[in-house]
């Protein structure tokens, strides 16, 4: 097999497209038909479908990407000529992961891979998951219900409980347990409507007949916890968002038994993606990272 022609079929599987895969390649279209075809004929199998101007693979194509970043590695283990890597890496992420994951590993990813630049984008979870079918994002790290589909590669994930937290000198502070309807009493700092773990606390308090009404909401995890501390209210958060605060006395966590709520850190890409070597490096990265 000439790996010219696997390279070519890797990022004609990546852009979806023979024209921009020539375009990345310095190749001109027809030598990456050439050797698509070449692949193809080799194999004994068709490798993608061309319908109306689009480029689909197959599922004989399907399982030769999946074995490719394979090939790929194998042979630069006997080769000895690991690419250095370099170039950008699009991560798209929940706002609520980006300092607690990108701000520890940033400053050692420099260190280790200078070539390598981050590009950073956070949305919500439908938007992430389209940016990643669409290839406009290379990684997603997600914060939400746990996602299971044959269309991702989970690299690593991690269950996160959310929870009620106040300063040490709220009202409710210290009781053995309080009732959903009591919470409504007081201020409620909230990330934004609809954004994964708040619209899971949504779904838990329509359960018990009741709606909620932020005083504030926010993204800015870092604020809810400020306000929090400042007794502004009572801040719904995921663990590592309050973990510190707890550990130096300036939050507590309110027992609400009625009302819980798991998420699920989950870093993937899209089972179709090219894993270049700047991936894999950023990658290696957040694996280390432990929320």
């Amino acid at each position: 097999m000439d790996l010219k022609n696997l390279t070519s079929f890797i990022q004609v599987a990546e852009l979806r497209s023979f024209t921009r895969a020539a375009e990345r390649l310095g190749y001109s279209q027809s030598t990456i038909s050439f050797q698509i075809k070449q692949l193809e004929e080799e194999l004994g199998v068709k490798l993608f479908e061309r319908i109306n101007h689009t480029v689909k693979l197959t599922n004989d194509g399907m399982r030769l990407l999946h074995c490719a970043n394979e090939i790929e590695g194998i042979v630069l283990d006997f080769t000895h000529k690991e690419e250095e890597p370099a170039g950008v890496v699009r991560l798209a992420t929940a706002d609520s992961l980006c300092v607690a994951t990108v701000g520890h590993i940033f400053s050692r990813l420099r260190s280790r891979h200078p070539g390598v630049t981050l590009k950073i984008t956070t949305a919500g979870t439908q938007d992430l998951f389209r940016m990643i079918d669409q290839n406009e994002a290379d990684l997603l790290y997600t914060l939400d219900s746990p996602i299971r589909g044959a269309d991702y590669t989970i690299v690593q994930e991690q269950r996160i409980p959310a929870r009620f937290v106040a300063s040490p000198d709220h009202p409710l502070a210290g009781r053995d347990k309080i009732a959903p309807e009591e919470l409504l009493n007081y201020p409620l700092l909230l990330t934004e409507k609809g954004m994964s773990y708040r619209r899971l606390l949504d779904q838990e308090f329509a359960q018990c007949a009741l709606g909620i009404q932020p005083s504030l909401e926010s993204s800015n995890t870092d604020l809810l916890c400020n306000l929090a501390e400042q007794g502004a209210g009572v801040a719904f958060l995921p663990e590592f968002a309050y973990r510190k605060s707890v550990e130096k006395g300036r939050l507590v966590e309110l027992n609400v038994e009625e009302i819980q709520v798991e998420v699920w850190a989950q870093l993937l890409f899209h089972r179709e993606k090219w894993m270049s070597a700047a991936l894999r490096a950023v990658i290696n990265e957040l694996k280390q990272c432990t929320l």
